[in-house]
C-alpha cells in the first residue's frame, strides 16, 4: 500500500499487547478495541466497587502504544507500576487508578482514555468494545469433575478462563451491551481488522457478541486478519486444534468473513489441511510463518509478527 494502513486491532490482555507492539512497526494509524469483561484482580475490585469498566486491559493497550521516547517510556512504567502489600492499594497498578479517576472526573470513558493516551503520547487510540462492563457466561461440559457429562453455566471471565471443563459456547450479560460508537466508526474506517491473538473465549470471541460491533465487522470494507495463538491446548481451549479455534469462531459469528488467517507452523499438528479447510469455509487463506518467540515459549516475537503483518498488508 502506498500509505500506511489504518488498522483496528481487537482483543485484550497479553494477546492484544503483542499485536499492538508489532503493529507499531507497520503503521501509525492504530485503534485498539479492547474487551471489558475482566472481573479478576485490580480490575475486578474496581469494577465492583465503582461500577465502572474494568480498566486493566485498557491500561495494557495504552502501555503497548506509548511513544518510545524517554517521556513515553517513563509514563508507561508508571502506568504499569503495581502497588505491593495487602492493604487497600495492594495489587492495584497506578494506571488502573488513574483511568478510574479520570472516568470519575470526566464522566466519559472514551475521553478519559484519550487523555491518558495524550499523557503517554500513544501512537494510536484505545477504545472499549462496549461502554458498560460485561460479564461472560459460558456453557461448560464437566465443570464439576464428578459429573463429566453435565453441562452447566459458568459465569465470569476468571472462572471461564480457569474452568477444568470443556467450554462449549459463551455469551455476554447484559445482552446486548451498549457498544462504543467510536469503536464502530474505527472498524468502518479501517483498511485492516486484526482479530487475536489472545484467550479465545474470553478475549477474542467477546467482540463478536456485541451485536453492533459484530455487524460493523461483517459489513466493513476493511480486510480481516485473524492471528492465531502460538500455543494450542491451553486453559479454556484445552484439547483444541488450530482448526477447532476457527470453527468455534464461526459458530459464534457465522456471517463473519475472514481474508487471512496467520498461523505459526508450530501450531499445526497435521499437514495443515484441516486448518486450510476451516479457513476456506470462512473465506480466508492461511499464511504460515514463524511468529513465535524462540526465547519465550507461548508468546509472539514482536519483530517477527510485525514482519508478517507488513507482508500481509502489502
Amino acid at each position: 500500500m502506498s500509505r500506511r494502513p489504518a488498522v483496528a486491532a481487537l482483543g485484550g490482555g497479553h494477546g492484544l499487547f503483542a499485536s499492538l507492539q508489532a503493529l507499531q512497526y507497520v503503521t501509525d494509524q492504530i485503534t485498539a478495541i479492547v474487551t471489558v469483561a475482566d472481573d479478576g484482580g485490580s480490575s475486578g475490585r474496581l469494577r465492583e466497587e465503582f461500577d465502572i469498566l474494568p480498566p486493566g486491559d485498557l491500561r495494557m493497550a495504552l502501555a503497548a502504544l506509548c511513544d518510545p521516547s524517554e517521556w513515553g517510556l517513563q509514563w508507561r512504567d508508571a502506568l504499569q507500576h503495581r502497588f505491593a502489600g495487602d492493604g487497600p492499594l495492594g495489587g492495584h497498578p497506578l494506571g488502573n487508578l488513574m483511568i478510574a479517576s479520570l472516568w470519575d472526573l470526566l464522566g466519559d470513558p472514551v475521553a478519559g482514555l484519550d487523555l491518558v493516551g495524550r499523557l503517554v503520547e500513544a501512537r494510536g487510540r484505545v477504545l472499549p468494545m462496549a461502554i458498560e462492563p460485561v460479564r461472560i457466561e459460558a456453557q461448560v461440559r464437566g465443570a464439576d469433575p464428578a459429573q463429566p457429562e453435565q453441562i452447566s453455566t459458568v459465569t465470569g471471565q476468571v472462572s471461564v478462563a480457569t474452568t477444568s471443563g470443556d467450554v462449549l459456547s459463551v455469551g455476554l450479560h447484559p445482552d446486548p451491551p451498549r457498544p462504543c460508537i467510536e469503536a464502530l466508526d474505527a472498524v468502518g474506517d479501517a483498511d485492516w481488522i486484526v482479530l487475536g491473538p489472545g484467550s479465545w473465549f474470553t478475549s477474542v470471541i467477546p467482540h463478536l457478541l456485541v451485536p453492533d460491533l459484530r455487524d460493523a465487522l461483517v459489513h466493513t470494507k476493511a480486510r480481516r486478519l485473524l492471528t492465531l495463538n502460538v500455543t494450542m491446548h491451553t486453559g479454556e481451549t484445552a484439547g483444541y486444534t488450530a482448526a477447532d479455534h476457527l470453527e468455534v469462531l464461526a459458530a459464534h459469528a457465522p456471517e463473519l468473513h475472514l481474508d487471512v488467517v496467520l498461523a505459526d507452523p508450530s501450531v499445526v499438528t497435521d499437514s495443515g489441511d484441516q486448518l486450510r479447510d476451516a479457513a476456506q469455509s470462512l473465506g480466508a487463506t492461511v499464511v504460515f510463518t514463524q511468529v513465535a518467540d524462540s526465547d519465550a515459549p507461548g508468546t509472539h516475537d514482536p519483530l517477527r509478527l510485525a514482519a508478517a503483518y507488513r507482508d500481509i498488508f502489502e
